[in-house]
């Protein structure tokens, strides 16, 4: 069973630690007051635009215990909000965490979560300043707030593409889905192992990438992804009212399993969760094949013709739709 809420509160306070300072000053200048007062005191500093984001974690939705161990759960919870700030070209301030939990839940089991989630927020400069915990009837809740910053007007948008535009995308894909696909086939996905599928279990935000992307100003829209390369490709386009056009042998496939292997086409092209960024930039900008360490793949352009469309090397092609995560679909 949980502790009680004032000491659960206790507890995680505890862990969060000196990242607080307050007004006499180290830590994360950011956040004045943090976990303890009805409401936490950010001071973000001027010439600087907010960024807010918000996600849910459902058990039985985002994750089961019977497959994730409460540490991947925590990091992933929280990748989540991070990768949203990243493909902003943003740097993260402050982490709000809500918790719904039910009355069988080991402590043991919070405690791993919240650490995970407390040094994941650490490594990327942020701060858990505070949330709220609940009873809950039935599985894990947690909704996640991050607030991050942005220079004053350039936060990177969704609706920035043109036709002429070359696409771009991050790391490797299709490394999560594949994780899923092999735990379901598993009874109970108890022998799949964290290891074997990192970008899964422990995805790693972009964050340092979408900052220089935004520093060096080269990219012109920018999104994660999230729901999967065909989804998220579409939200860009739907934005900025423009078409795309990509070359299926340019998709950087991930290896994952032992052994380790090349996912499918379909799982890199459709599968979501791999928290990669997935952006834009004018042809006449110079994109290196690394930036901050991570791999960088041209896969395509944006278009003035609506609708998105997919060749081979033969020249063979067929317009792709959407077939990424999206709730409430039948």
């Amino acid at each position: 069973m949980p502790l009680p809420e004032k000491a659960l509160i206790a507890q995680i306070r505890r862990m969060v630690g000196p990242s607080i300072r307050g007004r006499n000053g180290g830590g994360n200048r950011a956040v004045l007051t943090g976990i303890g007062d009805d409401c936490a005191v950010l001071r973000l500093l001027a010439g600087k635009d907010s960024l807010v984001t918000t996600d849910f974690t459902l058990e039985g939705i985002h994750f089961r215990r019977d497959w994730h161990p409460p540490e991947t759960v925590g990091h992933r919870c929280l990748a989540r909000g991070l990768s949203d700030i990243a493909a902003m070209g943003g740097e993260p301030a402050a982490v709000f965490l809500s918790l719904a939990l039910p009355r069988d839940l080991a402590q043991s089991w919070v405690g791993r979560f919240a650490r995970s989630l407390i040094s994941l927020a650490e490594k990327h400069g942020a701060t858990v300043a505070g949330g709220d915990t609940a009873e809950s009837p039935d599985g894990i809740l947690a909704d996640i707030i991050v607030v991050g910053t942005v220079p004053k007007g350039k936060a990177i948008l969704r609706s920035g593409a043109k036709a002429g535009d070359r696409i771009y995308v991050s790391g490797e894909l299709g490394g999560s889905a594949a994780a899923v696909v092999k735990m379901r086939a598993q009874r109970g996905g108890g022998r799949t192992k964290p290891r074997d599928y990192v970008r899964h279990f422990y995805p790693e935000p972009r964050v340092e990438l979408g900052r220089v992307l935004r520093e060096k100003g080269l990219a012109s829209a920018m999104i994660d992804t999230s729901d999967g390369l065909s989804t998220d490709l579409a939200h860009i386009c739907e934005e900025s009212g423009v078409g795309a056009e990509i070359d299926s042998s340019l998709i950087p496939r991930a290896c994952a399993g032992k052994p380790a292997r090349e996912v499918d086409l379909d799982l890199a092209m459709h599968g979501g969760e791999d928290y990669e960024l997935l952006f834009t930039a004018p042809h006449r900008k110079r994109i290196p094949r690394h930036i901050a360490g991570v791999a960088i793949t041209q896969i395509g352009q944006i278009t003035r013709s609506r609708g998105i469309f997919v060749r081979n090397p033969e020249g063979v092609g067929y317009e792709l739709h959407p077939r990424g995560w999206e709730h409430f679909r039948k």
